[in-house]
């Protein structure tokens, strides 16, 4: 009879946890592997729900991109970027600015308080999405100046690119 009742505690306070991390979408831990994955390179899917990054523009998966005259794709650079950045998954976390009209949570993301929006476009993998925010425009001024990333050679800024391809 003890184990049972343990047994029932157990699964009631796990039922409690698991319902808790799904109430909270302003800030999100990612507690199981299984429920991380990036998707590009401004795009996130923890536990289920799709996270935008905020303020960034990064290349679509199947652009591509000139540097030392020649061409590569820039998309999946950016996207291996961008996991490259996350070293355990468990540590990346979001909050919360705003949903867009593909139902997608905007939001700054961090990995260890390290800001990752701002890392994508200071290492020049994403650009400053300056229709929605002026929050990163220092840090693409720092990757152009340094040519880092996309900067390093020619690229069409990713709002243009998906305008004449879709």
């Amino acid at each position: 009879m003890h184990k049972t009742k343990n047994l029932y505690l157990v699964l009631f306070l796990a039922i409690i946890f698991k319902i808790d991390l799904v109430k909270s979408e302003d800030n999100i831990i990612n507690p199981n592997r299984n429920f991380f994955k990036v998707v590009d390179g401004d795009t996130i899917h923890i536990m289920g729900k799709r996270y935008r990054l905020h303020g960034i523009d990064a290349p679509e998966a199947t652009q591509k991109c000139e540097r030392n005259d020649k061409i590569y794709f820039c998309g999946t650079e950016a996207t291996e970027h961008l996991k490259s950045l996350i070293k355990n998954e468990k540590k990346v976390w979001c909050k919360k600015k705003a949903v867009d009209r593909y139902k997608r949570i905007v939001a700054v993301c961090y990995y260890n308080k390290k800001n990752l929006n701002k890392l994508m476009v200071r290492n020049g993998w994403a650009i400053a999405y300056q229709k929605y925010s002026k929050d990163y425009v220092d840090d693409e001024n720092y990757a152009r100046k340094n040519k880092l990333g996309m900067w390093e050679g020619r690229f069409i800024e990713p709002y243009k690119w998906r305008e004449k391809n879709r």
